[in-house]
């Protein structure tokens, strides 16, 4: 039998689709590439935009046609799945799932009888690369963002034990992992109360814990809230070492009213003094955010701070998003008064500002030798990676670079990348 899994979203939905093929591998299915010779396909989907959704019912067609051939194919759909909303998938599934229930798909396929009880992130994964591995920290969020459905669907945030996440990464730098992601709806607010000393460990602690793992490997962390970025996780960040200086802090919009509606419990100045400490303590730090245009209510003027935000802070990277809304959040209850045109204005004003501070960025770069891990192949001789400031990288070789370390010297530089020589 052969299956297949389609993944839409973040770094958690790629992980949680390693753990569906690490079930699915357990009952000696065998992985195809190829979505028509499938006798299973499970579709792993994000609902935080509209366009995501979008593109999972876009696939029902194909499923239709696909039956045609093949009668007995079955359909799963898991992931972030939004109550609201399930009707249209509901029809156009076999079985739609809880993330959480993935423990329990042989049951539900009509392979195995049995429940299987615990965390399903207890599953050991079937890692889809063979150098950098995502690593989940913890589950759900308690933040309740007015636009983000996170907490609807994967509940409140629950935390895996250090232990558990110590001995899944000493495994994988066994087999020679050279980046290591620890993952999380809010990253750091971790906290692993059952050590039984009475002391919770929290985010920084756990950093640590990582860092002294013997091996030569990169550790990278997505995604933190500004709110829990402490002046103790600077300080483990600034000892280097195999904490790599690159961080993705959302900011999501760079007005204090927008930022209050949105439920973000800081400030822009908050926001502004945390960027300014982490460069002081790390100034070779490169910093990305998420940021997004026309949430219900947001004015020109507000989004005016928004673009002084980008121009203050010179980031190196940003995703930005049009406000989309999300049935059942609170801001689906707001008026989403700000015209598709004009959030597409903004967004290519946002992009425009960004294009030049990362270019300014990026230009400093050249002449210096870089560490990166090399992490695909555009053709025979050309190489892509990331730097270990997570900037993107292009190398042409003839040597196979994939997947390993390598230094080089940066001779040229665009706004989305850099470009370097072997050294």
């Amino acid at each position: 039998m052969k299956y297949h899994v389609i993944v839409y979203g973040c770094q958690m939905n790629i992980s949680d689709a390693e753990r569906v093929s690490a079930v699915l591998e357990g009952l000696n299915y065998k992985r195809t590439p190829e979505m028509n010779e499938a006798d299973l396909i499970v579709v792993v989907m994000c609902s935080v935009r509209q366009s995501a959704v979008d593109r999972v019912v876009g696939l029902i067609e194909k499923f239709k046609k696909i039956r045609k051939l093949n009668p007995g194919l079955k359909t799963v759909l898991t992931g972030c799945v939004l109550k609201k909303g399930r009707k249209i998938l509901i029809e156009g599934f076999d079985h739609v799932i809880d993330i959480k229930d993935i423990k329990n798909l042989p049951k539900i396929i009509g392979e195995d009888h049995e429940k299987n009880s615990g965390d399903y992130l207890d599953i050991t994964p079937k890692y889809s690369s063979k150098f950098s591995a995502n690593v989940p920290i913890m589950t759900g969020c308690n933040n309740f963002c007015a636009y983000c459905v996170v907490p609807y669907i994967r509940g409140r945030e629950i935390s895996r034990p250090a232990k558990e996440i110590i001995s899944e990464i000493k495994n994988l730098v066994k087999k020679n992992y050279k980046e290591i992601w620890l993952l999380g709806q809010n990253v750091n607010s971790y906290k692993d109360p059952s050590t039984g000393s009475g002391q919770a460990i929290k985010f920084p602690e756990l950093l640590k814990m990582v860092s002294k793992i013997p091996g030569n490997f990169w550790i990278r962390f997505t995604s933190p809230h500004p709110k829990d970025f402490t002046e103790e996780l600077i300080e483990v960040m600034g000892m280097g070492g195999k904490i790599t200086p690159y961080l993705n802090l959302p900011v999501q919009a760079g007005d204090d009213e927008v930022l209050r509606r949105m439920n973000r419990p800081y400030t822009v100045a908050q926001y502004k003094s945390s960027i300014k400490k982490i460069k002081r303590e790390i100034p070779d730090m490169c910093i990305s955010t998420d940021i997004i245009v026309g949430f219900p209510g947001e004015t020109k003027k507000q989004f005016e701070n928004s673009k002084k935000l980008f121009e203050d802070t010179k980031f190196d990277m940003a995703y930005i998003s049009e406000y989309s809304p999300r049935p059942g959040t609170a801001s689906s209850k707001m008026e989403d008064n700000v015209p598709h045109q004009e959030k597409t204005k903004r967004k290519y004003e946002l992009n425009e500002i960004l294009k030049k501070t990362a270019l300014e960025n990026n230009k400093k770069y050249i002449g210096k030798t870089v560490e990166a891990l090399i992490t695909g192949q555009k053709n025979k001789t050309a190489w892509v990676g990331k730097t270990k400031e997570y900037k993107t990288i292009y190398i042409e070789s003839p040597k196979n670079l994939m997947g390993k370390f390598i230094k080089a010297e940066v001779i040229g530089a665009t706004p989305w990348g850099l470009k370097a020589a072997l050294k």
